[in-house]
């Protein structure tokens, strides 16, 4: 037997305003993303926004659905919105930020994607052959970035387990 172990570092800013003006640009973008969310059962209002490698922006929000197993994450909106508007072009960087509307809650610190996003996003990093390049946040507070997705989901099924 032998033990394994797995880590990783990402960075964390103190707010918006310690990051690089591209960087703060699509983060600004990912929070105005969230007004596009339709949350009306959980009132979590979650925007992401993706930099094209052609310098392209395209965003996505959360949609839910009173059958709750249908709805769809920012994430994933995003993702589809991204291969069926541009085809070929590969992503660079995923912001996502999130509104939490609901009474006494506060969005001031960054969270993280669901695990059915963060397979997709390692899916789609596979797919583009490249990295995604993460900038996650709240409407406030700290900010992280992570430089691969698939970081995010250690010991992950892909296609290679298909093979």
């Amino acid at each position: 037997m032998k033990n394994e172990q797995f880590s990783f570092s990402f960075k964390v800013y103190n707010s918006i305003d310690e990051l690089s003006k591209e960087d703060a640009q699509l983060l600004h973008e990912a929070k105005k993303a969230t007004n596009n969310a339709y949350a009306p059962y959980s009132n979590f209002f979650v925007g992401a926004v993706a930099k094209l490698k052609n310098g392209v922006m395209i965003s996505g929000a959360n949609q839910e659905n009173a059958s709750f197993p249908v709805g769809i994450c920012a994430e994933r909106v995003l993702l589809s919105s991204v291969s069926s508007q541009c085809p070929g072009v590969s992503i660079e960087t995923i912001a996502i930020s999130y509104d939490n509307r609901n009474s006494e809650a506060e969005s001031n610190k960054p969270i993280s994607p669901c695990g059915i996003c963060r397979q997709t996003l390692v899916e789609y990093e596979q797919r583009q052959q490249q990295p995604i390049r993460l900038i996650l946040s709240g409407m406030e507070g700290e900010v992280y970035t992570i430089e691969k997705a698939d970081l995010l989901l250690p010991l992950s099924f892909t296609n290679n387990d298909m093979k």
